[in-house]
C-alpha cells in the first residue's frame, strides 16, 4: 500500500533556517524559469520556438545545481514536466465530449511567486537524497548544493528536527520528499510518500455493505446493512469556503493591469485548500473507522455524472467540484478504506434522491432543502433516504431496520456528533417506541438502538 507521512520540521540553528530558506527559494526560482520558457512556447510568443518540451532545461539545471544539488535540480524540473503533462491530459479530457469529469477549462501550471512579492518556498528531494530517522529525537537530513555549503560554512547534509510522530514509521520504500514553508502556520513541513507491506492491512470484521450519498449541503449521508445511518453536515464548511472565495475575487478586482495574482491571494488560496483537505481527510478517517467497527467490507459511493446531469446548477457545481472536490474525496476515501480491507466502488445513483421509498415514485416527490415528501404520505430526510435507496439498489443483502441517524458537525479539528441529529421517523408521525421503523408502509419492530 502507498501512504504518506506528513510532518513539521525545524532547523537546528538560525544559519540552518537561512540555508533552508535559500534552498526553497532557489527551487521556486528554478521552477519559475522552467515554467516561463514552457509557457512562452505554449503561447507561441516571439523568440520562443518549438513546443513546451524544447525548453533549455539542461542549461537551467547547470545554473542551479550548485545551490540545490544536481539531484534536487533534476527533481524540480521533472516535477514541472509532470505538471505540464497533467495539464495536457486535463485539456484533452475537457475537449472530449464523451468525458464529463472535467467541466472547467484547465489552466497551464502557474508560477511560484516572484522575487519582489516573495516566492512560494517549496522544493522536492529525490528519495536517495534524504534520510529520515524515527525515534525520541526524530530527524530529517537532506542534500544541499556546494554553493550553499560554502555560503553558510556548512558540511554534510542539512539536519532538521522532526516534530510529532509519523503515521507510517515502518515502511518498505520511501518516495521523493516534498518540503515547503507553510505561511499560514509559519512552519516548515514535509510530505514523505512511503510504500508499506500489505500485511499492515486490516481484515474486515464481517461482510456487511454501506452506501454513500455525496451531496452539496450534507457532504455524506451513509446507510449500512446493519441499520446504521450517518450524516456529515457541510454547510458551515462551505460558507467559509465561499467567504474566502469572495475575498479572493475582491482582491483580484483591485489588481493592477497585467497583474494576475498577489502573495495575499495565493495565501488565501492555500488556506482555503488546506482547510478543505483537513476536513476531508478527517471525515474519511472518521467514517471508515466507524464502518470498519460496523463490519463493512464493501462501500458503494454514488458517481456525480448522473447527479450533475439531473440537478446541475452553478451553486451545486461549485460545491461538488470546487469546494468538496468529489474526485479527490473518492480517492482519499478509497485510500483510507484500503487500510481496513474495505473496498470502495463507484456506482450510479441516478434518481435515488427523488425516489419515494414507500411507493417508488420519482415524478411525484418534492424536495425542499433536506426534506423529501410524496403524496403517498411519506416524509423523510432527503439525503438519508437517498443513501438508503442507493444501498437497496446495489446490494442483495437484507437491510436491517434503521437506528436513529447520527449527525456530525465539523469544529475545525474533529467531526463531532450533533444533538440535532435528524429523526428516523417522519415529522408528521408520532414518535413512541424508538425501536419501530416505518418501512414500506408497515411498522416493523427491531433491536436497533439509537446511537
Amino acid at each position: 500500500m502507498k501512504r504518506t507521512n506528513t510532518f513539521a520540521v525545524r532547523p537546528l540553528s538560525d544559519d540552518g533556517e537561512h540555508l533552508l530558506r535559500d534552498l526553497l527559494d532557489a527551487s521556486a526560482a528554478l521552477w519559475n524559469e522552467v515554467n516561463y520558457q514552457r509557457l512562452m512556447r505554449y503561447n507561441d510568443e516571439d523568440g520562443f520556438e518549438g513546443d513546451v518540451w524544447d525548453a533549455d532545461t539542461g542549461r537551467l539545471e547547470g545554473q542551479y545545481k550548485g545551490v540545490l544539488g544536481a539531484s534536487t535540480a533534476q527533481q524540480v524540473i521533472r516535477t514541472n514536466s509532470e505538471a505540464w503533462r497533467g495539464f495536457f491530459q486535463l485539456k484533452e479530457q475537457y475537449h472530449d465530449d464523451s468525458n464529463t469529469s472535467v467541466t472547467e477549462h484547465p489552466e497551464p501550471p502557474g508560477f511560484r511567486g516572484n522575487e519582489e512579492e516573495g516566492r512560494q518556498l517549496k522544493t522536492v528531494i529525490r528519495n536517495t537524497s534524504y534520510t529520515v530517522e524515527w525515534g525520541e529525537r526524530s530527524r530529517l537530513e537532506i542534500l544541499v548544493g556546494s554553493e550553499l555549503k560554502d555560503r553558510y560554512d556548512h558540511t554534510g547534509r542539512l539536519r532538521l528536527e522532526i516534530a510529532g510522530d509519523p503515521n507510517w514509521p515502518d515502511y518498505d520504500k520511501q518516495g521523493r520528499l516534498d518540503l515547503w514553508y507553510d505561511e499560514t502556520d509559519n512552519t516548515f513541513r514535509a510530505s514523505q510518500p512511503v510504500t508499506i507491506s500489505d500485511d499492515a492491512r486490516a481484515t474486515p470484521l464481517a461482510d456487511e455493505t454501506a452506501a454513500l450519498d455525496v451531496g452539496a449541503n450534507n457532504l455524506v449521508a451513509c446507510t449500512t446493512t446493519t441499520g446504521q445511518q450517518y450524516l456529515y453536515d457541510g454547510r458551515d464548511l462551505f460558507d467559509r469556503f465561499r467567504e474566502t472565495t469572495r475575498e479572493i475575487a475582491r482582491l483580484q478586482s483591485k489588481l493592477e493591469d497585467g497583474q494576475y495574482s498577489s502573495e495575499r491571494i495565493r495565501r488565501l488560496y492555500r488556506k482555503r485548500t488546506r482547510r478543505r483537505d483537513h476536513a476531508q481527510e478527517a471525515l474519511c478517517r472518521d467514517l471508515v473507522e466507524r464502518l470498519y467497527e460496523d463490519g463493512m467490507d464493501t462501500v458503494y459511493i454514488g458517481g456525480l455524472t448522473d447527479v450533475l446531469e439531473t440537478h446541475w446548477s452553478v451553486d451545486t457545481n461549485a460545491k461538488t467540484h470546487n469546494f468538496w472536490a468529489f474526485k479527490q474525496f473518492t480517492e482519499r476515501l478509497a485510500c483510507t478504506a484500503e487500510e481496513y480491507g474495505i473496498s470502495v466502488e463507484v456506482r450510479s445513483e441516478a434518481w435515488t434522491s427523488q425516489e419515494c421509498p414507500q411507493c417508488g415514485s420519482t415524478d411525484r416527490t418534492t424536495r425542499h432543502q433536506d426534506t423529501l415528501t410524496c403524496p403517498c404520505g411519506f416524509e423523510g430526510h432527503a439525503d438519508i433516504t437517498a443513501s438508503e435507496t442507493f444501498l437497496e439498489r446495489h446490494t442483495s443483502e437484507a437491510v436491517r431496520p434503521m437506528a436513529r441517524p447520527v449527525r456530525f458537525e465539523w469544529d475545525d479539528h474533529t467531526w463531532s456528533e450533533s444533538p440535532r441529529s435528524p429523526a428516523r421517523d417522519s415529522p408528521k408521525e408520532q414518535r413512541t417506541d424508538p425501536s419501530t421503523v416505518y418501512r414500506d408502509g408497515n411498522v416493523a419492530s427491531g433491536d436497533s438502538q439509537a446511537v
